[in-house]
């Protein structure tokens, strides 16, 4: 079963998750647990939202459970310019 992306207007594309445009989750989180998070980001040089990538990739990982496909995580900083 293949994950894939869906279009604007509802349509399935043909790209597979993990390529192209990165996801967005909205992920409800304690209040607690997300200041814990964002301390531990910050001791890291990562956002929050990196931080969790990194721990979630890192639970993959450990669990056997990381897709090949996967791309490499972001590098921190924004990212290049699209050379038009």
């Amino acid at each position: 079963m293949t994950d894939r992306e869906p279009r604007p207007d509802g349509g399935d594309d043909a790209r597979p998750a993990g390529r192209g445009e990165r996801k967005k989750v909205l992920l409800r989180l304690d209040p607690a647990v997300h200041d814990a998070l964002a301390r531990w980001a910050s001791d890291e040089l990562r956002s929050t939202n990196a931080q969790i990538e990194f721990l979630l990739r890192r639970a993959l990982s450990d669990a056997g459970r990381m897709p090949g496909n996967a791309g490499r995580m972001r590098r921190p900083g924004r990212p290049p310019k699209e050379e038009s």
